[in-house]
């Protein structure tokens, strides 16, 4: 599982927890089943931090939100500096392809957070979409913007 992704080289924390492989979360600071979802999400979070300035702790992983009166969760929520959720990260496997599907969940997901960007990856394809509220549309973004831009 330390295939090369389509992203900056990353350095990961990883252990043994009985025989399980396991990971350091930086955001969450607690160490967390090494899957292949995960891979991806510490190698993005990794992107964002040293390459595009987002603060670690301006980051929430396995965020909890109420959508329909059911409890789900978002992969990534960043903040703007005010605390103000502005984008939502969904992460999937290498292996899972991103399809219309994704698109759906995190859209469903953004109902409730209402941020401005949405963000999709498998660690080899990144999709970013910027919504425009007023124009009751979106637009896909040809790159991740710097935190500074959100």
């Amino acid at each position: 599982m330390t295939e090369k992704l389509n992203l900056p080289d990353f350095k990961l924390k990883i252990a043994e927890q009985g025989k399980k492989k396991v990971v350091w979360d930086p955001v969450r600071r607690i160490w967390t089943a090494f899957t292949p979802e995960e891979y991806v999400r510490q190698g993005f979070l990794s992107f964002l931090a040293n390459f595009k300035g987002y603060p670690l702790s301006h980051i929430s992983n396995e965020q909890s939100i109420r959508l329909n009166g059911m409890s789900r969760r978002c992969d990534s929520v960043v903040y703007d500096k005010s605390g103000k959720p502005v984008m939502i990260v969904e992460y999937k496997a290498g292996s899972v392809v991103i399809s219309q599907k994704v698109f759906n969940q995190i859209a469903r997901y953004n109902l409730v957070l209402k941020v401005d960007y949405l963000v999709v990856s498998n660690g080899y394809d990144h999709y970013c979409v910027k919504m425009d509220y007023t124009g009751n549309s979106y637009s896909f973004l040809p790159d991740i913007p710097d935190y500074d831009e959100l």
